[in-house]
């Protein structure tokens, strides 16, 4: 059983908040605020607590100290939603941190400086949690889309102090719980984009959850490539065959494109999957694999999309993944969930945000919690 924030008092008392403020930065200002916003809903309830809260997150993965992972822009952007003041300190941890967390009133919000900053972090060291430890007397799970990792902050540090979920964190669990308990059928998955590796472990799960499995992006290319159908340019290591193990190639519910568009060079066409040759890369779904997806959607009554279908950085490689999106907007009916932050983000650039039922900030997260794995961080908050 997971506590949440509505379980406590917290009038008074310093908390820290794992948020994940892992958002897009372009010369210092921030391109999507949407996991920003999410975490919003947790700290104002504990600003109208009167705790004074202390925030950390991630950002990135940074190889060393650089600017362009700092969270100094990110405190800029809370300050200016919040309509408040956010006290900023270029160190998570250590005596400037401790003290700027002390200094704080009730209803003040400090955020410190990234967590992967400090090797402590991603070791998951025990010194790093302590030192953590002395910026809060309890702890606040808001970060969803990370609890897969095995991290400090996300893993050890609530286990030594009094812990909860905030309400993004209630949410994901609640959503995607339906997914995995007793959706209503017929069941609809479908599944793009590249992590050929994490991602199939959830789709073994989902063919025998759900009624039909539509898969586009690299993980169907690998798979047609794997079942002899299609070459192109493809390639893929001893690990993938390992985690494509015990899969059945021939499943009925799952679906593979049946036509393509095929790329080399400046020649576009489409072509089904035997005829892709060996210097084409695929870059989209085909026109006839766009209406039989969309048919599928449109009679579901459970919906989960993860992963786009195509190269959408570039338009014309987009229309896949529009057909499909729109085919779920047009579902009045359905329950409609879909994470992961490409297709978040493709959700957001065509505004049809409200057009579904949740939009999960958890990617790889999300799809180990569907495919029935144990995630460290929700684990460690029970």
């Amino acid at each position: 059983m997971l506590k949440t924030v509505k379980d406590f008092n917290f009038k008074g008392k310093r908390v820290i908040i794992r948020c994940d403020f892992n958002v897009p930065l372009k010369r210092g200002k921030v391109l999507d605020d949407f996991k920003i916003k999410r975490s919003l809903k947790t700290i104002n309830h504990l600003k109208k607590q009167g705790a004074q809260i202390v925030i950390l997150s991630h950002l990135g993965r940074p190889k060393r100290k650089k600017k362009s992972c700092s969270l100094r822009s990110i405190g800029l952007k809370l300050s200016e939603l919040l309509n408040s003041k956010v006290v900023f300190r270029a160190k998570c941890c250590g005596k400037r941190a401790q003290k700027a967390a002390q200094q704080l009133k009730k209803g003040e919000v400090l955020l410190l400086e990234n967590l992967r900053f400090e090797k402590g972090e991603e070791a998951n060291d025990k010194e790093f949690v302590q030192e953590l430890k002395k910026l809060g007397s309890s702890y606040v799970g808001e970060a969803f889309s990370v609890s897969h990792r095995n991290h400090a902050s996300v893993v050890s540090l609530p286990r030594v102090m009094p812990h909860c979920i905030g309400f993004d964190f209630e949410e994901e669990l609640k959503f995607l719980s339906q997914l995995n308990q007793n959706p209503k059928k017929p069941y609809a998955v479908i599944i793009g984009g590249s992590k050929v590796e994490s991602k199939m472990p959830a789709v073994k799960r989902f063919l025998k959850k759900a009624d039909h499995v539509l898969l586009g992006g690299q993980i169907a290319n690998v798979i047609l490539s794997l079942k002899g159908i299609c070459i192109g340019r493809h390639i893929f290591n001893g690990r993938i065959k390992e985690v494509t193990s015990g899969f059945s190639l021939t499943d009925p519910r799952m679906h593979l494109p049946f036509d393509v568009v095929a790329v080399s060079g400046e020649v576009i066409r489409e072509a089904g999957p035997a005829s892709v040759r060996k210097e084409e890369d695929i870059l989209d779904i085909g026109a006839e694999t766009r209406e039989a997806f969309s048919d599928i959607i449109k009679e579901s009554k459970t919906i989960f999309w993860s992963g786009v279908l195509g190269k959408v950085e570039e338009e014309k490689f987009s229309l896949g993944t529009e057909k499909v999106m729109q085919a779920i907007v047009d579902n009045k009916r359905a329950l409609k969930v879909a994470g992961g932050g490409d297709t978040i983000a493709f959700i957001r650039k065509h505004s049809k945000e409200q057009s579904f039922s949740f939009l999960s900030t958890g990617g790889s997260a999300a799809l180990a919690f569907l495919a029935g794995q144990k995630l460290p961080g929700i684990e460690a908050l029970k």
